[in-house]
């Protein structure tokens, strides 16, 4: 669906986007991670025609160049703030976006809406106004939908809703280029990662293979935590306590099975523990620094 090939962008002399190529195809949600300043929000506006650069862009078979208009009427975008009338009402300001009113009033009641849509959007809250904009980036059933921290300023109640419409399109072949800082919220939505650093892709891959990282310690209870960290203590084992674990590393866990099998000391869990989404994507950032 969207194919960009060796993109560059620059800023005057300063080049802020470094031959990037990836490739989204449809109902694949795109979760775009990087530090600020790595040019995530320029990569979203560019794949919108709104600045120059050098590479190719296209949007099912059709080039993008910089104001190019015609390959985006199928596509939607929310980057960075929700871009409303102030003096219309929420359902004013769709309405001048709408071209199908039976999709706009599903839209209202599906992202639950119904309530305040007729007020002046100038009193809306910042989730109300996020809300409307995710809206405004719905309309009219789009291909590709590009979101930039969606979830700024939901609560926890809108945020699982956000999450849940986002796969009911991208099931419907929608396609999903979303940026967000709140790792752990885009982890529950993404079928890959694309990572920015330095103003250049330092990975681009499937979700799945953060799933299947490395075991790094075992979490083990026992019928008796105090006792049994005295006894791994007394064999120079290291562990760390937390709540009502004991976390050991993982060359040590054999040992640590046998001396507490030594001491009839029975154990009532034994867990994998994986990097988090969030470890493995620090480090893979810092990787890329000292490799430069």
């Amino acid at each position: 669906m969207l194919n960009v090939q060796n993109l560059n962008i620059y800023y005057g002399r300063k080049q802020v986007i470094k031959e990037a190529t990836f490739q989204i195809q449809p109902g694949e949600i795109v979760g775009l991670i990087g530090p600020n300043g790595a040019g995530k929000t320029t990569i979203m506006k560019t794949l919108l025609g709104l600045t120059k650069f050098t590479g190719t862009i296209t949007f099912n078979h059709q080039p993008i160049t910089a104001n190019s208009h015609q390959p985006l009427q199928q596509v939607g975008a929310l980057i960075e703030n929700p871009a409303v009338y102030p003096f219309l009402s929420g359902r004013e300001n769709l309405e001048l976006y709408s071209q199908d009113t039976a999709d706009m009033k599903r839209l209202i009641n599906r992202l639950g809406m119904d309530t305040y849509i007729d007020e002046p959007a100038k009193a809306y809250s910042i989730g109300m106004k996020q809300k409307l904009g995710i809206a405004l980036a719905l309309l009219n059933k789009p291909k590709f939908v590009i979101l930039d921290e969606p979830m700024n300023g939901l609560d926890i109640e809108a945020t699982i809703l956000i999450r849940q419409i986002i796969h009911e399109y991208a099931a419907q072949g929608t396609a999903f280029l979303i940026s967000s800082h709140v790792l752990s919220e885009l982890q529950k939505v993404m079928t890959s990662v694309i990572i920015l650093n330095h103003h250049e892709i330092v990975m681009n891959v499937p979700i799945d293979q953060f799933k299947n990282a490395p075991v790094t310690q075992y979490q083990i209870k026992t019928l008796d935590n105090e006792a049994a960290a005295k006894i791994l203590k007394a064999n120079d084992i290291f562990y760390r306590r937390q709540n009502q674990s004991l976390f050991i590393n993982i060359a040590d866990i054999d040992q640590v099975q046998t001396i507490l099998r030594h001491h009839q000391m029975m154990l009532r869990e034994l867990v994998p523990v994986r990097k988090t989404f969030e470890q493995s994507i620090v480090e893979v950032l810092k990787e890329k620094l000292v490799d430069e």
